[in-house]
């Protein structure tokens, strides 16, 4: 049974930051790209940054410069630190693992940015 678990979400204040985490259980995570999606109220999901099996990573116009993601094979987990946050950047945001034709998803974690 595939599993992927985030935390780290919650409220923080504009300029903040938050480290959002996912750990992925019944699949080989290394052999996954794993991405980080948002979606923010009455939008559709969007992808915010993604790391490929190899490591190579790509983000999103919107978050470059301020967002990393990067992952540890040995802990099966992927994460997002998010610097300069912005109210914009409010919404659940979800872990996903992609690969050929598999993919999966998390829950989910709200990010809400606000003073």
């Amino acid at each position: 049974q595939v599993q992927l678990v985030e935390s780290g979400g919650g409220l923080v204040q504009p300029g903040g930051s938050l480290r959002l985490s996912c750990a992925a259980s019944g699949i080989r995570f290394s052999l996954y790209a794993m991405g980080w999606y948002r979606q923010a109220p009455g939008k559709q999901r969007e992808l915010v940054a993604q790391t490929t099996s190899g490591g190579n990573t790509n983000y999103a116009d919107s978050v470059k410069g301020r967002f990393t993601i990067s992952r540890d094979n040995t802990k099966n987990t992927v994460y997002l630190q998010m610097n300069t946050l912005k109210p914009e950047d409010t919404a659940v945001y979800y872990c996903n693992a992609y690969r050929a034709r598999s993919s999966y998803w998390g829950q989910g974690t709200q990010v809400t940015v606000s003073s």
